[in-house]
């Protein structure tokens, strides 16, 4: 029994599973609409894509790294019931080492590699929603890798090894000693988890964020009633301000307050007897930027009993 374009987009429409998954369904229930719509639930994958709708802003952050290259993974779930799941924790720490021994830099092209379990990312996720019943979604990756070096890891709070709500990787290029290298990168990971820098450098702050301080400068300038050419200095200033106090190598180091995290990797290069540099950094907090919805607990419960 052949099916058309449009028998696709039908039984999308109908059980809200990917169009790819549609297309195989119809393929192997040889065009027979009802029986694809059938196979899509028995899959959980109809199911599963009507989760997908549901806000995701809980789960787990994984990092993992091997010699000069590691990798952070953001996947969320509905609830922090879900996070400390051993099946949802599994999924976290393979699909990251997936992520790092692929290479893979999107989110999609994580999802269409192999799963160490068979399958792909997508397949394993897919199953993970149909099984554990929540709304569940690989959000974002970022690697960093130096060619002579260490990359050290650090999860603050760690729900499991390398698991956890704010994990952070810091890239060290040099010569020095592992172990010197690797005792300096947990002390700058701590400072970064705790002081949230926006950027490595000021150049790299983010254009629309220093716009927005400026425009925020210039509106409390102008309440001074000051001369024009100050106000214009007042602004400068505090966006200098804003700049230092959010990019990392100019930040405070959290541990001394005194020092900023430029000189105190000088101070340790000097210490080892050749240069250290800060080459790059991750700090991935989970949920960050995303909006939760609020919602009525008891009204869903009641709703769910079917009380009015």
């Amino acid at each position: 029994m052949a099916y058309t374009a449009a028998d696709v987009k039908n039984l999308r429409e109908r059980t809200g599973a990917g169009m790819m998954d549609c297309k195989k369904a119809l393929d192997e229930a040889g065009g027979d609409f009802e029986a694809a719509v059938d196979a899509l639930r028995a899959k959980g994958l109809a199911a599963a894509a009507k989760k997908s709708s549901r806000t995701a802003a809980e789960g787990l952050v994984g990092v993992a790294v091997s010699g000069t290259k590691g990798v952070a993974v953001e996947v969320n779930s509905e609830t922090d019931f879900v996070a400390k799941n051993d099946q949802f924790q599994d999924f976290v720490r393979k699909a990251t080492e997936v992520a790092l021994n692929t290479g893979a830099s999107d989110v999609e092209t994580l999802k269409a590699a192999a799963y160490p379990d068979g399958g792909s990312v997508a397949d394993k996720l897919t199953n993970n929603v149909a099984t554990i019943g929540e709304n569940q979604q690989l959000r974002r990756i970022k690697h960093v890798e130096v060619s002579n070096g260490v990359v050290v890891p650090y999860m603050h709070n760690a729900a499991a090894t390398n698991l956890g709500k704010i994990g952070v990787l810091v890239a060290l290029e040099s010569d020095a000693a592992a172990d010197k290298l690797e005792a300096l990168g947990k002390q700058i990971a701590m400072h970064i988890a705790a002081a949230f820098p926006q950027a490595l450098t000021a150049d790299q702050l983010d254009a629309e964020l220093i716009a927005r301080e400026r425009k925020i400068a210039a509106e409390k300038a102008a309440e001074s009633g000051k001369p024009a050419e100050v106000q214009a200095k007042m602004v400068d200033g505090a966006v200098a301000k804003y700049a230092k106090e959010n990019a990392l190598l100019s930040q405070i180091f959290v541990m001394d307050n005194k020092s900023t995290i430029q000189q105190v990797v000088d101070a340790a290069g000097k210490e080892a007897g050749t240069k250290i540099v800060l080459k790059d950094y991750v700090r991935f907090q989970l949920g960050e930027g995303i909006e939760k919805e609020e919602t009525d607990f008891a009204a869903e419960v009641a709703a769910a009993a079917g009380i009015k």
